[in-house]
């Protein structure tokens, strides 16, 4: 079995039922098995081998999910960029891949073409392919798809200035899409939501555990994504009976959606969470709101998708306690290492380790993985077996679940001509985070505005800084590293300085940072 046969034994299968809905309408899975096999043709006819990479630039849409599919059809990869960042990202990420075909639409095909030359052929796509009256022929000579040839790369923030691609492989993937299909017990009656964008982890969910069971996916339009009335709407119109996105997007429908006034979602059985932890004050107003639905956290970086759960129950309610991220699944094995590489015990806390199917196969252009997947996340055994999430090693932080590495925003601002020095903080948690950087200028002070876009250029949204702080230089720690805590507590009193870089060499510099130059907030 692999990615590219869920669609195609579906629709044998049950092709009358509901495939996709979007905004642009419905289609069902011999509708979608159809302009699958006319884009793979399409592609074909542009190049496209097995292991060769399409990058899908494009808003979220039912003729995505589509090109998805052709790619896959075709034994090859796709490369799923999200229809809101720059030109100079997606062209940044299809030469990092050595993409074959970039397939896009209308408005940003002429973007791309007045850009450098080397960028690959483009098919372009407003919509879902029209048959072009010739006989549906098999697409291309049978492609065999081994398990372990790559089903698809997921480009994320790096720590080198460089968004990195995280390659996963047909049995990656498919051995968290088994394990979640059995676990929320999915049917061809169900109604996914697709909340996340396709080029973040969480919608792998969303698609192929649907596709598996034959069940229908209703994609939430971007603009749409954090506007919390009318998810509430679309929860309740759309009868959705699984749910899966990042807690804030739930807090913000709570806080500002009116979510838990009024009936339940009428058809909801499974809400599932993850990418950051969920304030429990919410949560327990959510699940008391929710009788009867159940509360699923799951817990994993890209580099292994879901590689642990924990189902919420009544009794974490009553505990005030952070949920626990639980113990493994999908077929993996978890622990805790100690520093000096033992396991961790009951209590003890360590660097999570994954090792399983799930595991990545490597880094676009850095060779294959192998062995173990150590995380950098911080975790504490509980007695129970599971674990609880305690904080990170290094600088990436999530923000509204975004995996975002500040090295690449620090190199992004370093690049602006009137920057000499950058180091980016996050003030505030979930949807109160808030993205800022304090600049040492390199001549006259930049402005928010100017950087913001010259920012906008480079970075998605989620990573362009909310605010800019000017600052006459940054403090060092004694190996002279910037000493981030210092720079917390001066320019950011008032949030909690538990930042855990250079946590054991906090000693301030000689000169501590400069009064801020009128922040630009």
């Amino acid at each position: 079995m692999n990615l590219a046969a869920l669609v195609s034994d579906s629709a044998r299968r049950a092709g009358g039922n509901l495939a996709v809905a979007g905004a642009e309408g419905r289609v069902t899975y011999r509708e979608l098995d159809r302009a699958a096999h006319i884009l793979a043709r399409q592609l074909h006819e542009r190049g496209v081998r097995g292991s060769g990479r399409v990058v899908i630039w494009l808003d979220k849409s039912i003729a995505a999910v589509a090109a998805m599919q052709a790619v896959l059809r075709l034994a090859a990869v796709y490369v799923p960029v999200d229809g809101s960042v720059p030109p100079r990202r997606a062209e940044v990420i299809a030469r990092g891949c050595s993409a074959t075909v970039i397939v896009t639409d209308s408005r940003r095909a002429a973007l791309l073409r007045e850009s450098d030359d080397g960028l690959p052929p483009l098919l372009v796509l407003d919509g879902l392919p029209d048959d072009d009256g010739r006989e549906l022929l098999p697409a291309v000579p049978a492609a065999p798809v081994d398990p372990d040839d790559l089903a698809y790369i997921l480009y994320t923030s790096g720590s080198t200035g460089e968004p990195k691609g995280v390659c996963v492989s047909h049995r990656n993937a498919l051995a968290f899409v088994d394990w979640a299909a059995a676990e929320v017990a999915a049917t061809d009656e169900d109604r996914f939501a697709n909340h996340a964008p396709f080029g973040f982890d969480l919608s792998v969910l969303d698609l192929y555990v649907a596709f598996r069971a034959g069940a229908s996916v209703h994609l939430i339009p971007s603009a749409m994504a954090y506007a919390p009335q009318q998810l509430r709407e679309f929860l309740h119109a759309e009868r959705i009976t699984v749910w899966y996105s990042v807690p804030s997007v739930l807090i913000l429908m709570i806080r500002d959606g009116s979510l838990c006034e009024g009936p339940p979602p009428p058809a909801l059985r499974a809400l599932l969470f993850a990418g950051e932890p969920f304030a429990v004050d919410y949560l327990s107003v959510l699940y008391r709101h929710l009788a009867g639905v159940r509360f699923l956290n799951l817990y994993g970086p890209t580099e292994t998708n879901v590689c642990t759960f924990h189902e919420v129950t009544a009794a974490d309610i009553a505990s005030g306690e952070a949920v626990p991220i639980g113990r493994a699944c999908s077929g993996d094995e978890v622990w805790a290492a100690l520093p000096d590489g033992r396991r961790a015990g009951p209590g003890e806390e360590g660097e999570l380790v994954v090792d399983g199917p799930t595991v990545m196969a490597g880094y676009w252009g850095h060779g294959a993985h192998k062995g173990p997947y150590w995380t950098g996340d911080i975790v504490r055994l509980r007695p129970d077996g599971g674990f609880e999430y305690r904080g990170r090693l290094d600088q990436m932080v999530k923000v509204r679940g975004h995996r975002v590495e500040l090295g690449e925003i620090e190199a992004c601002l370093a690049r602006h001509p009137a920057v000499g020095e950058a180091t980016v903080l996050v003030d505030g948690v979930g949807t109160a985070a808030r993205i800022v950087a304090a600049v040492v200028p390199d001549g006259t002070p930049p402005g928010l505005l100017a950087l913001k876009r010259h920012c906008a250029e480079r970075l998605p949204r989620y990573m362009i800084p909310d605010a800019v702080l000017t600052v006459a230089e940054l403090p060092r720690t004694r190996n002279g590293k910037t000493d981030r805590q210092a720079l917390r507590a001066a320019l950011l009193p008032s949030t909690d300085s538990t930042d855990s870089t250079d946590s054991t060499d906090s000693t301030k510099s000689a000169g501590s940072p400069g009064s801020p130059a009128s922040p630009d907030a």
